[in-house]
């Protein structure tokens, strides 16, 4: 088994790290190409926006050359057309990622009704529900068949959909949404093998990993191209059907919930952006209107910079990952004793991780060229008044030497 791992993550990073340069050409080519034309956005000059087809490509080259290799190997491996009916599950997946792919490509190169995209969201999960995947349609909930499949596919439905929308939803600085979903990945790999798991999800979650470690060079801080619609709901959708797959084996209350725990950092994001949003704008259409309240934007606001914002949640993500292995293997004493000393080592260090980020009155300088922004003298030839806090400055505001981003600046000591 660890030899395909090996392969289908080898494969699949290959494959990515590849094809990410055409996929710039690409986005150029067609004009997906993601223009700062309002203040929500944390870049500041154009940058193209499909690389996921190039982690798509990595994902599914790796998989279709393990499926047809492990098949002819030893076809018990797979069970692809045993009781489980994995071959069909399948299909019906990549059905799913066709729809879901044509209907965001759509998005990234013309732009589309947000209503429309979550119609191309629903009818790729959908896809995935007639093809045999469900959430435990092995446990009762009521005494009616019919009742406890309708509720099942319910269910189904609106965990892909919220799950690929809460992926998207992270996907607001360079690299947070790519490597936040290859932590998810680690967890999920390690779970599922812990479980003993279908291979084929093992597989699936391993190539998923794979094809963004060989995409996130390319995404991470300062982003040559973005992942684009198309990408982050590629990687939403694919973590909630394979998760979904990863615990069909075992359906008992610890399993079920663990997807949950190693995707909380996105679901807690897009929850709490409902709810914010519905209370803003008093109406279900504002569900639907972007923001700047999501965690990412909080931070940088903060003070913290693009790359100290995007580590801190890499943090929150693994140790929510972590705490869902230590609590499948360990059980929920030890998974509580793990996150109360996280907590207190946050507690600990964290006045002098806030000085980081710098405190009121405090100086930055540019990572490039070295100037330094006061803050008590301001920067009057861009009408930046003195006593201006650092991180009050517009979005826009640039460094007035070398022209850099406000988030390549870093707080330093007060002159």
């Amino acid at each position: 088994m660890w030899g395909d791992i090996a392969i289908a993550f080898l494969l699949a990073f290959i494959t990515a790290f590849m094809m990410t340069p055409y996929s710039i050409k690409l986005a150029k080519k067609v004009g997906a190409v993601d223009v700062p034309k309002d203040n929500r956005r944390m870049h500041h000059k154009s940058i193209p926006k499909l690389g996921g087809i190039a982690v798509i490509a990595g994902f599914v080259v790796s998989c279709i050359y393990l499926l047809i290799t492990m098949s002819i190997e030893d076809a018990s491996k797979l069970n692809l057309f045993g009781r489980p009916q994995y071959g069909v599950k399948l299909i019906g997946f990549f059905v799913g990622v066709l729809i879901l792919g044509i209907t965001c490509f759509i998005d990234d190169t013309k732009g589309i009704k947000p209503l429309t995209k979550l119609t191309g969201q629903v009818l790729a999960a959908i896809a995935v529900v007639v093809a045999g995947i469900r959430i435990v349609d092995t446990i009762p909930i009521f005494d009616s068949a019919v009742a406890n499949e309708a509720i099942t596919i319910i269910l189904t439905i609106l965990w892909i959909v919220g799950i690929t929308n809460a992926i998207n939803l992270m996907d607001g600085l360079d690299g947070l949404s790519s490597g936040i979903t290859m932590i998810s990945c680690i967890s999920l790999l390690i779970i599922f093998s812990l479980n003993n798991s279908p291979l084929i999800a093992i597989i699936m979650i391993t190539a998923l990993g794979g094809a963004l470690c060989g995409f996130l060079p390319f995404n991470f801080n300062p982003a040559k191209t973005f992942i684009g619609d198309t990408g982050s709901n590629f990687l939403g959708f694919t973590l909630s059907v394979v998760s979904i797959l990863g615990v069909a084996r075992t359906y008992t209350a610890v399993v079920i919930v663990l997807p949950v725990i190693v995707l909380g950092l996105p679901i807690f994001d897009t929850i709490y952006a409902i709810l914010r949003r519905l209370h803003n704008g008093k109406s279900i259409k504002a569900i639907f209107k972007a923001d700047k309240g999501h965690l990412h934007h909080r931070l940088v606001r903060k003070g913290f910079s693009h790359k100290q914002s995007v580590y801190i949640l890499y943090g929150i993500s693994a140790t929510f990952g972590m705490f869902a292995v230590i609590l499948f293997e360990s059980g929920i004493i030890k998974a509580i004793s793990f996150a109360l000393m996280v907590i207190a080592v946050i507690a600990l260090g964290y006045r002098s991780f806030s000085n980081l980020r710098g405190e009121e009155g405090c100086s930055y300088e540019c990572s490039n060229c070295k100037y330094i922004y006061n803050p008590k003298v301001g920067n009057e030839t861009a009408g930046i008044d003195p006593n201006t806090e650092f991180y009050d400055l517009p979005d826009d505001w640039r460094c007035p030497v070398c022209g850099e981003r406000k988030d390549m600046f870093m707080p330093r000591d007060d002159i």
